[in-house]
């Protein structure tokens, strides 16, 4: 899968004349612990790629898990297929969110679900 890295979005706003940029909170996910990965300590991830994801994207999500031999009648609440997603979105590779403990794999799960069928 190509990887790419995300461009974070954030919110700029002018107050007393002083431009303060504040991260968008609703597309950061707090791990539950720092992991080590690839040289760097990650403890947070920025989902704000989200928005750049489309039926591409899922259509070859979707043909990854084939490949790799997993069968979900639902992908969207599949926790492999999320991962893939969550892969896309924020620039990390695979096998990354594959190493996260069971709670942050839920979280980020969440975070996709949510996105594919939460309301804006």
């Amino acid at each position: 899968m190509d990887q790419k890295k995300t461009e974070k979005k954030e919110i700029v706003e002018v107050k007393d004349g002083a431009v303060e940029v504040i991260p968008d909170e609703e597309r950061t996910l707090e791990l539950t612990r720092a992991y080590a990965f690839e040289g760097e300590t990650i403890s947070s991830l920025d989902f704000s790629g989200l928005e750049e994801i489309n039926a591409e994207s899922m259509i070859r999500a979707n043909n990854i898990m084939t490949n790799a031999g997993t069968v979900a009648v639902v992908p969207e609440n599949n926790l492999h297929y999320a991962l893939i997603i969550a892969a896309d979105a924020t620039g990390l590779p695979i096998e990354f969110f594959k190493k996260l403990k069971p709670r942050d794999a839920i979280k980020v799960k969440n975070i996709v679900t949510h996105f594919f069928y939460g309301e804006d």
